[in-house]
């Protein structure tokens, strides 16, 4: 597979409520978006947003999906039937596995100014289960799992589809055999020998990346290879 590069900035600009985004990611599963890509395995939806200073999505429900929230910049209060007041902070994570019973949610921006944070969205792969909430603090330096893996282990959500996030510095690099889409979130870098910013979304087979810049912020969606953990 030839690397394929979406740049953020080059799609059509929506949102709703007092929040404005970049969808990257629309599945067909869900919809489909004709100025971007399906997703891979079970991720179908991945959107860069800003809440409005004191803005809110409001309240609104989801059934049947696991869903992924990143703090970028900023932060923002959460409230629903899942870690009722919460607060997110820049470069933590936050996973809410919606199950059967489905839920709703309403993430508020307390601040007086812009946030910035990424949603996205893994479909089940057993429908009916139970919720689940994991909370994750993303550590300099270092690539970890957020989302992804078999049912024997309790770090992460189980699926067949798996995500990973860090914080990487110049020089620090990252390779892994697969299929990926990876986005680069904050930062510059290499990757495949292509130079890649922030804001562009990389589809790949074979993932070969450096950071140019310090304090990168690099998403990982892949799917598992045998090389990873046994499925």
């Amino acid at each position: 597979m030839n690397i394929q590069i979406i740049q953020r900035n080059d799609l059509s600009l929506g949102g709703f409520a007092c929040l404005k985004e970049h969808c990257l990611i629309v599945d067909k599963k869900i919809g489909e978006n004709n100025e971007t890509w399906d997703g891979i395995g079970h991720f179908v939806y991945w959107a860069d947003a800003q809440f409005l200073p004191k803005g809110e999505t409001g309240l609104h429900p989801h059934k049947e999906v696991d869903v992924i929230s990143i703090m970028v910049e900023g932060c923002v209060i959460h409230e629903g039937s899942l870690e009722q007041g919460k607060s997110m902070h820049a470069n933590q994570v936050q996973v809410q596995r919606v199950g059967g019973e489905g839920f709703e949610h309403n993430e508020i921006n307390p601040d007086d100014k812009p946030n910035r944070m990424l949603q996205l969205w893994v479909l089940p792969e057993t429908e009916g289960e139970a919720e689940k909430y994991k909370f994750y603090n993303l550590v300099n330096g270092k690539l970890m799992s957020i989302y992804g893996g078999n049912k024997t282990q309790n770090n992460t959500l189980d699926s067949h589809t798996i995500i990973e996030a860090g914080i990487l510095n110049t020089g620090q690099k990252i390779n892994s055999d697969g299929q990926f889409i990876a986005c680069i979130i904050k930062g510059a870098g290499e990757l495949n020998t292509e130079s890649v910013i922030e804001g562009d979304l990389v589809r790949v087979e074979n993932l070969d990346f450096m950071a140019t810049t310090d304090d990168v912020l690099l998403f990982i969606v892949k799917l598992p290879t045998v090389s990873d953990v046994d499925f």
